[in-house]
């Protein structure tokens, strides 16, 4: 499994001082005309928005008794990259398909993310046991599920490439909002056997009912935290493919390299 430096968050005054919400609140949060937007920033700036965060009232997601939660991710593709090349070729009708585990319970899952031309992504998913993460080929009821669900089957693809981080969860009072904040980032290449980091990088995604008022935004605007369109997956493969031709997202990582003030490449 591959391992990153693990920022110790969770000790910050600013993450401490913000009152919890558990998984059952939580998922009582039905955002029914949401909208998701992507953002990058900093550590520095992170604990900035968490001391917003908390004098707004936003409260944070505690799993397995801690507000930080290890997610560990491997995503699969076929033998061409098709997937990452849909991607990288602006394909609006796209999919991805990965495995997760939620590190601190050991649930795992098998997923399938389906863009469709309005930009708007749904994902699908199923429970497996967790020694099926990196191989569930053997799995009948795992393997049909990927059939109904997608347009691959299980012997056309294998691992591309593994992403792991360490992710917040943030909610507004009103439960019009959530907020989560992805930081650690770490990704290693299943074909090529090279590893990266998003070093200092964090991706906050926010999902908000777009018919609410959005103090998330306000807070984010303050600290000049612009909206950028970010895929993990795709990233990844940039960082960690030198072969592969990726010509628009070497432009993207630039971008990031910018507000990051670190180098990636």
């Amino acid at each position: 499994m591959l391992e990153t430096r693990h920022i110790a968050f969770d000790t910050l005054p600013a993450l401490e001082g913000i009152p919890p919400v558990t998984l059952e609140e939580m998922d009582g949060v039905k955002l029914l005309n949401r909208i998701d937007s992507k953002y990058l920033t900093d550590e520095q700036t992170l604990t900035l928005i968490l001391e917003d965060a908390r004098e707004q009232g936003y409260r944070a997601l505690v799993t397995e008794g801690t507000k930080i939660a290890a997610y560990d991710t491997l995503y699969f593709d076929t033998p061409g990259l098709r997937m990452f090349l849909d991607h990288h070729n602006r394909r609006l009708v796209r999919q991805k398909v990965r495995t997760r585990v939620y590190v601190g319970s050991g649930l795992t899952f098998l997923e399938i993310k389906r863009k469709n031309n309005h930009g708007r992504t749904k994902k699908k998913r199923t429970q497996i046991p967790l020694q099926e993460f990196k191989d569930f080929s053997a799995d009948a009821a795992a393997c049909g599920y990927l059939a109904e669900k997608s347009w691959f089957t299980a012997p056309e693809l294998s691992p591309s490439l593994e992403t792991i981080f360490r992710r917040i969860t943030l909610v507004n009072p009103a439960m019009t909002e959530r907020l989560t904040i992805d930081t650690c980032l770490g990704f290693n290449n299943f074909r090529t056997g090279l590893e990266a980091t998003l070093r200092n990088g964090v991706i906050i995604e926010l999902k908000q009912d777009g018919r609410a008022d959005s103090p998330a935004k306000r807070i984010l605007l303050k600290h000049r935290v612009k909206p950028i369109r970010v895929s993990k997956y795709c990233i990844g493969i940039t960082l960690t493919s030198p072969g592969l031709k990726t010509n628009r997202f070497k432009v993207k990582i630039r971008k990031i390299e910018k507000q990051i003030k670190n180098k990636l490449i």
